[in-house]
């Protein structure tokens, strides 16, 4: 920004498993590294109309339409201009809520996330947990409309990988004046016959693979119920 910096769709109380990196570059902070993922995942949903028409036209397979079509929807609502803590907003933010949830399948990114406990969990605790992980992504989400992001996203094409399509994008966006560029990877899946995503990949490091690391430590440690009480308070503590 230096409007406020876009918060992580994952809870941010739950630290990013770092991966070995040279000496001669640093491992970046988990709040740079959560930075990043969020700015992956808003980019693949809300800023095709700031990038040029050249890039936009490089692929036109259907994963590239479906991360394409997403971006027009939020585009569209983005551009709409509320006032803060009106009424209006609360409806725009809703709509893009909507939006969201029907590109990103936040349920599969979640089982995925959780896949080392899933088959040992009650129906009712799988429940719980995906419906908190889903209202902490969208209201991490949805805390940031109001931030004013300088970037532009290339589309690089996409492939398949098994049953399912990888959209690689570039976004060349600012931090502290300079230019910054980041890969990002959209795994999607076909949902009866609508391309939906999963997983984003920023730098090499996936929201599955990030969330899992978070997950399993802190299982581990407190237990299952111990992440959702986590969790529990990390929503309250997102409430308006």
């Amino acid at each position: 920004m230096t409007a406020p910096s876009p918060q992580t769709p994952s809870p941010p109380s739950l630290r990013p498993r770092a991966r070995a990196r040279s000496r001669s570059r640093p491992a970046p902070t988990p709040r740079a590294r959560a930075q990043r993922l969020t700015l992956a995942l808003i980019a693949a949903l809300a800023v095709a109309w700031l990038a040029p028409a050249a890039a936009l036209a490089d692929q036109d397979g259907p994963g590239t339409r479906a991360v394409k079509g997403a971006n027009d929807t939020i585009a569209k609502l983005l551009k709409t201009k509320v006032a803060p803590d009106s009424a209006e907003e609360a409806a725009l933010k809703a709509r893009v809520t909507d939006s969201v949830r029907a590109f990103l399948d936040v349920d599969m990114l979640g089982k995925r996330a959780l896949a080392d406990h899933w088959d040992g969990l009650k129906d009712d605790q799988k429940q719980r947990f995906l419906r908190l992980l889903r209202e902490l992504i969208e209201q991490n989400y949805v805390k940031g409309l109001r931030a004013n992001l300088d970037y532009q996203v290339a589309y690089k094409g996409e492939r398949k990988r098994g049953p399912h399509l990888v959209v690689s994008t570039e976004i060349k966006a600012k931090r502290r004046g300079r230019p910054h560029t980041i890969s990002v990877e959209y795994v999607l899946f076909n949902d009866g016959g609508t391309w939906r995503a999963f997983d984003v990949t920023t730098d090499g490091i996936g929201l599955v693979e990030n969330y899992r690391a978070q997950f399993n430590k802190l299982i581990a440690k407190d237990g299952f119920d111990g992440l959702l009480a986590r969790m529990e308070r990390k929503r309250a503590a997102l409430k308006p």
